[in-house]
């Protein structure tokens, strides 16, 4: 038997531990969005596609000594390759989109559109994969939806059809957590960062070589000039500055205790677009936000549940839950 202040230390270390991964939560919150605020002042001067290009070289370019520190494996099957080419191209088609919107659109309005991701995965996991969800997650799912509409509509009026763009952008998020969550068995998550990155890198040459061949300017390359250069470096580093750090926090504490904290970023993101823009939702689209944050929250809890009453189950069922 432990004595009892081993298992207070143990406690108090585990505690530690979960601090340490909502800390790096909100770092992940306060620096994803200026990767939207790289991204639209870039790309009032170079096409879409040259900012999507340089996000995955960046942030290969960066990754790679931390591959070599952490002395990484770099066999792979064909299975885990082809899902990183997978992952790859939706992630180049969900930065893509994104980064269209904003360029005209307000951040956090297109960054509000995007939330809708959890909802598409929750109902890609239910018709695509079989899993099972509960009409209540489903109910949420279909309020969050239309919370959303809220956010579209006086945006549509304002922008047109790339007021849809960001439901693309979630659509195509929804597919690359779906291939994340098949490729994490088999590959270190800084690993995989690094293989996507690469991957989408080499993939982004020749979709934009054939943008620019076929006369389309925003899927075609332009070379920065003078201050964009820092910007479009700066989508590649504050991308990989928010995605180690959210590949962290959820070493150190559980992705249920993390996932009410990632709403925050609509909020840094309304405060950085008013900051650089001048930016701020209106009356329905904070509605709208209001109501897919609430719906999110739902969500999360009834899968807190869910998990809760399976591993109550496995003892029922003779089954180890370690």
């Amino acid at each position: 038997m432990d004595h009892p202040s081993s298992e207070s230390a143990a406690r108090a270390a585990q505690d530690d531990r979960t601090l340490l991964g909502i800390g790096l939560m909100v770092v992940f919150c306060v620096v994803a969005p200026l990767i939207d605020v790289s991204s639209k002042i870039a790309v009032q001067s170079v096409s879409t596609g040259t900012v999507t290009l340089f996000r995955f070289v960046v942030q290969a370019a960066l990754m790679a000594p931390v591959v070599l520190l952490l002395r990484l494996p770099v066999r792979r099957s064909r299975t885990v390759l082809a899902l990183t080419l997978a992952r790859a191209l939706v992630n180049i088609a969900s930065t893509f989109t994104f980064v269209a919107a904003v360029r005209v659109m307000p951040i956090a309005d297109a960054l509000a559109v995007a939330f809708v991701s959890p909802f598409i995965l929750l109902v890609m996991g239910r018709f695509i994969l079989g899993e099972t969800i509960g009409a209540r997650r489903l109910g949420a799912a279909v309020v969050g939806f239309s919370g959303t509409l809220l956010i579209i509509q006086p945006s549509f009026a304002a922008f047109g059809w790339v007021a849809l763009l960001p439901v693309g952008c979630a659509f195509f998020f929804a597919v690359y957590m779906l291939i994340t969550r098949r490729l994490a068995r088999d590959l270190h998550p800084v690993a995989m960062q690094f293989d996507t990155a690469v991957a989408a890198s080499l993939l982004c040459l020749p979709l934009l070589g054939l943008g620019t061949a076929a006369g389309w300017p925003s899927a075609g390359f332009s070379m920065p000039e003078g201050a964009i250069w820092f910007w479009c470096v700066g989508v590649g580093l504050m991308a990989t500055i928010s995605h180690m750090a959210m590949t962290y926090a959820l070493s150190f504490a559980p992705s249920s205790t993390l996932a009410p904290l990632n709403y925050l970023e609509i909020v840094t993101a309304t405060l950085f677009g008013f900051l650089f823009f001048g930016d701020f939702p209106g009356g329905m689209t904070w509605a709208g936000i209001g109501i897919v944050i609430l719906s999110g929250l739902y969500v999360i809890h009834r899968e807190r549940i869910a998990a809760r009453d399976r591993r109550m189950a496995l003892p029922l069922a003779g089954l180890d839950p370690v």
